[in-house]
């Protein structure tokens, strides 16, 4: 009898070790990266989740030529979440190629192979893979211009590049563009098939408030052009205190914010009624006062209630926070609220609301 259950004991052991697997899921598994130019290396990024129920460790990355480079999510993916494997390709030798990417893992299998094709050449005349996005006759390589997390002082950048399509030659211009953002071409003028990069900076001192602030510019498709909704692009921008400037001795008496919780569940209370409410318990456990400067909420069906924006060394104060279901659907916006504080290790916290 000990000897049968001692059998089906072994059994069941290795049943479970046998199901018990993590599994590699990319989000791709071919990356082209079209007409690339010569010389001028790519990378190509494909996003990893753990769709096993065990952690997932990616022991190490082959490439099919030396002419790539490889790096990886080093630490474990637990089960539903993501890690990176980023593929660098170095561009040295014109035509067209197809490269492979082999991943191994304690997943079952243990080996997963990925690629990336595309053709080197030495002038590019096929965007339709770099620049996804029209405006007439222009092509765009971005869709949104997004400053995250740019601090007090700071003053951020970032680039996207036009091609001009059109047969007349094409000065980009972006109409509308706010006080607190500059613009600076690579060539003022595209001809045809021609391609040009703009950079923009922000000028953070020049925002008046914490948190995010929205806008739109409109990118010009011909001379004379005027604003309309096929030429928007939206602009955001997350303004956060200046704590890169902070020493030693100010981190260390600096405020600590700690919430009780950064996740709601709604989905209980709005299936009983048309609103709920829940509670979360804000606590400064730093040496000096925390400050919550700003909150924020973008759907309309969210209410928040704070008793108390500043909280001396060990205090306690509830931010309430309200969902009502009947204005969920009249709009896409995120269920979130985003809180602008000046604890240096935590000056953007995002509460994320489930419904």
């Amino acid at each position: 009898m000990k000897r049968s259950l001692c059998t089906l004991f072994l059994l069941l052991t290795i049943t479970i070790a046998a199901i018990a697997q993590s599994r590699v899921t990319s989000n791709k598994n071919n990356h082209n990266f079209g007409q690339i130019q010569w010389k001028e290396p790519v990378t190509a990024e494909y996003i990893i989740t753990n769709t096993g129920d065990q952690p997932l460790i990616i022991s190490n990355i082959t490439t099919s030529c030396a002419c790539s480079d490889a790096t990886w999510t080093q630490t474990p993916i637990a089960p539903g979440e993501k890690g990176k494997v980023t593929v660098s390709f170095d561009a040295q030798a014109l035509g067209r190629f197809e490269k492979s990417v082999g991943i191994y893992s304690n997943a079952d299998p243990a080996l997963v192979y990925l690629k990336f094709s595309g053709e080197v050449v030495r002038q590019i005349t096929d965007f339709s893979h770099t620049h996804l996005h029209t405006i007439g006759d222009i092509r765009i390589d971005s869709t949104a211009f997004n400053f995250p997390d740019s601090h007090l002082g700071d003053k951020p950048t970032i680039t996207f590049s036009v091609v001009n399509q059109s047969d007349r030659p094409y000065e980009p211009v972006l109409m509308h563009l706010p006080g607190y953002i500059s613009m600076e071409k690579s060539v003022n003028v595209l001809q045809k098939g021609e391609r040009g990069v703009i950079k923009l900076t922000l000028d953070t001192d020049k925002l008046s408030e914490y948190g995010l602030t929205k806008t739109s510019v409109y990118l010009s498709r011909f001379t004379g052009d005027k604003v309309s909704s096929e030429n928007e692009i939206p602009v955001s921008v997350v303004l956060l205190p200046d704590t890169k400037t902070l020493s030693a001795a100010q981190r260390f008496a600096a405020p600590k914010i700690m919430l009780s919780d950064k996740q709601l569940n709604f989905i209980t209370q709005l299936t009983k009624k048309n609103s709920g409410a829940q509670d979360i318990r804000i606590t400064n456990t730093g040496k000096s006062p925390l400050i919550i400067h700003k909150l924020q909420v973008f759907n309309p069906a969210v209410n928040v209630r704070l008793k108390k924006a500043t909280l001396q060394p060990g205090e306690s104060t509830t931010l309430r926070i309200t969902v009502r279901k009947k204005d969920i659907q009249n709009s896409k916006q995120p269920l979130q609220v985003l809180m602008i504080t000046n604890d240096p290790d935590q000056p953007k916290v995002v509460i994320d609301i489930k419904q």
